[in-house]
């Protein structure tokens, strides 16, 4: 192996160790390496360099994000280019606690959309029967394949991305800016732009927890959290503990009592509601 792709292959072992605290070996002559690399070293970033972006370039990566599988074919997955910052400031001030979306030199929505196919089989004259759940399923996870390509794409260029689901906060408000028709709706946003600061490899759950063969397994899983709490924590302690009025102090402020917290608060019930509202049934 040249020297390089040794050196390479220990700094994909180094992610990797760093990211699941697990030594993972990178097969001999392994190609691809470079991307292997990009995607265990990702991160969300919150601060912008002041520095615009190529439309040209813009443009090209919509292309990159649009060539993402798409379930059989039926391309349920739109992007909304929020050009106009005083709509980006409105979408902003829904969300006040993120005021890098309105910081961020591009701000981008992924929709969900089953519009198109609905006005396709009107035209074709042909009925459309597959009103329930899982047409709404096949367009947002055709959105969030999408935007998750995007984010590939503009990373290899470069950028820098940070995910905005709390667009679905408010789903109405944000949809009337937008000006999303009935059947479609947002999954999420992407603030994108030139980094101001390096990234971080922020730790995840062991792939012992998250990765299963054959059939799901839960055992340890309570341990397995109990020592990612530990690893996580001793490496980004979280500055504030979650609803503060509503629970006494934790002696032990980690990851799993984070979550409990965030979950312990209803979020987004009225989603349902809105998505009924743009003609799905959901039934």
């Amino acid at each position: 192996m040249s020297e390089h792709a040794v050196m390479l292959s220990q700094h994909i072992a180094e992610a990797a160790l760093k990211r699941f605290g697990e030594h993972f070996k990178v097969p001999e002559g392994q190609t691809g390496g470079e991307e292997l690399l990009r995607m265990l070293e990702h991160g969300s970033h919150r601060k912008w360099q002041a520095r615009e972006l190529d439309a040209e370039l813009l443009a090209l990566l919509f292309a990159c994000a649009l060539s993402a599988p798409s379930k059989s074919d039926l391309q349920q997955a739109d992007i909304v280019h929020v050009e106009d910052r005083a709509r980006v400031k409105a979408i902003a001030d829904l969300i006040p606690d993120m005021p890098w979306i309105n910081d961020a030199p591009v701000f981008l929505v992924f929709c969900g959309n089953n519009r198109r196919i609905r006005q396709i089989g009107e035209w074709r004259g042909k009925p459309f029967v597959n009103d329930h759940l899982d047409h709404f399923m096949n367009a947002a996870v055709d959105a969030g394949i999408v935007m998750t390509q995007f984010i590939r794409a503009a990373e290899a260029v470069g950028l820098v991305t940070v995910p905005i689901s709390a667009v679905r906060n408010h789903p109405a408000q944000t949809s009337d800016i937008l000006g999303l028709p009935d059947a479609v709706f947002p999954v999420a946003g992407l603030c994108v732009g030139y980094p101001l600061e390096p990234g971080r490899i922020m730790p995840r759950l062991p792939t012992a927890v998250t990765v299963h063969v054959n059939q799901f397994n839960e055992s340890g899983l309570k341990e397995q959290i109990a020592l990612y709490d530990e690893k996580r924590h001793a490496l980004f302690p979280l500055r504030r503990q979650r609803y503060a009025k509503r629970y006494p102090d934790a002696a032990f402020n980690g990851w799993s009592e984070d979550k409990a917290r965030h979950y312990s608060q209803p979020e987004r019930a009225d989603f349902g509601t809105f998505i009924r509202s743009k003609k799905f049934t959901l039934k």
